[in-house]
């Protein structure tokens, strides 16, 4: 069980090529069919999990925070599930987004 999220909380994702055409980072998990996008609580513990996410090579990422509700949204407009991990990459919470609220 994480900590309480609430709609304005502030947390963390991978994104790909930061200042240009950005992107938030998913991951596929194929053996169960699960599209997930991973966040991370706080600054430090996205620092740790990048290193067990799959990135794409020769594209430049950076660690970024946004505003939870933000990505909820994004989330849900990408059929994505929300994971949160701990600086391990260990799931600590699933989270089903919610276009439009949360």
């Amino acid at each position: 069980m994480t900590k309480e999220i609430k709609a304005t909380s502030w947390v963390y994702v991978l994104v790909q090529n930061p200042g240009g055409d950005e992107q938030i980072i998913g991951q596929k998990d194929s053996e169960n069919g699960i599209a997930f996008i991973p966040l991370f609580l706080d600054k430090d513990s996205a620092m740790q999990g990048l290193l067990n996410m799959a990135k794409e090579k020769g594209k430049k990422f950076e660690i970024q925070a946004i505003i939870y509700e933000d990505l909820s949204n994004y989330a849900a407009r990408g059929g994505f599930i929300l994971f949160v991990l701990d600086g391990q990459g260990r799931v600590v919470d699933k989270r089903s987004p919610q276009a439009g609220g949360v």
